[in-house]
């Protein structure tokens, strides 16, 4: 688990492909590793990865099929600028929110403006995870907690404060980026709670909570 406080900024310093899965190799001067022993979890853009070897300067990852497939880690080169964050601990204060560091998709960059010090950026996420994007609730962009600022369909507003434009790499967004998504972990166990008996059955078509369930569990009046 983690909280999307980004800890350090790294960088993509090798990448190895292995049997069509993908090895990679992160650098980080500003990452404290002292503590980190081989099998450890550190979110690499907001993707849980297993530490299989130290570098003293950093960390060597291998990264399945099926997260090649859910986020953006086969886009980076070497060089590409890369959020991290180690696994927290019982002493770990918790300033964002839980994340586990499960990609949910992959969204899209549409927009990018100046406000003041701050940038907004309007971004597209996949309409299946519309339902999980609140206003005012948090989501995580590759790794790091933010505040959906509005909604619209499945489109949602961000606002990044000079603060963490430093200790991201948020600034580096332009329309056109793909960015790693997290929906908000207590609204997805939350939908499989009100879905009750019906979430041992198989998916169908009009599954998921709708209004009809709802007004059936006594939601709606």
């Amino acid at each position: 688990m983690f909280t999307g406080i980004i800890q350090a900024v790294g960088t993509l310093a090798g990448r190895e492909l292995r049997g069509g899965d993908l090895r990679l190799a992160i650098r980080s001067n500003k990452l404290p590793l002292a503590d980190v022993q081989l099998g450890d979890s550190i979110a690499t853009n907001g993707v849980c990865l297993t530490v299989i070897e130290l570098t003293g300067d950093g960390y060597v990852a291998d990264v399945s099929r099926e997260t090649l497939a859910l986020s953006t880690l086969s886009d980076l080169a070497v060089g590409s600028r890369v959020n991290l964050e180690k696994a927290l601990t019982l002493s770990t204060p918790l300033g964002g929110h839980l994340v586990s560091g499960h990609v949910d998709g992959v969204g899209s960059i549409l927009e990018r403006r100046e406000e003041a010090r701050s940038i907004r950026f309007l971004v597209e996420a996949p309409k299946a995870l519309a339902r999980y994007i609140a206003h005012k609730g948090s989501i995580c962009i590759d790794g790091a907690s933010l505040t959906v600022n509005a909604v619209d369909g499945h489109r949602f507003d961000l606002n990044i404060v000079p603060h963490t434009q430093q200790e991201t790499i948020t600034a580096d967004y332009r329309p056109g980026s793909r960015v790693n998504l997290e929906v908000d972990l207590l609204a997805r166990y939350l939908e499989r709670l009100l879905l009750g008996e019906q979430a041992a059955e198989p998916a169908r078509a009009d599954s998921g909570v709708t209004l009809a369930l709802l007004a059936e569990r006594g939601f709606l009046r």
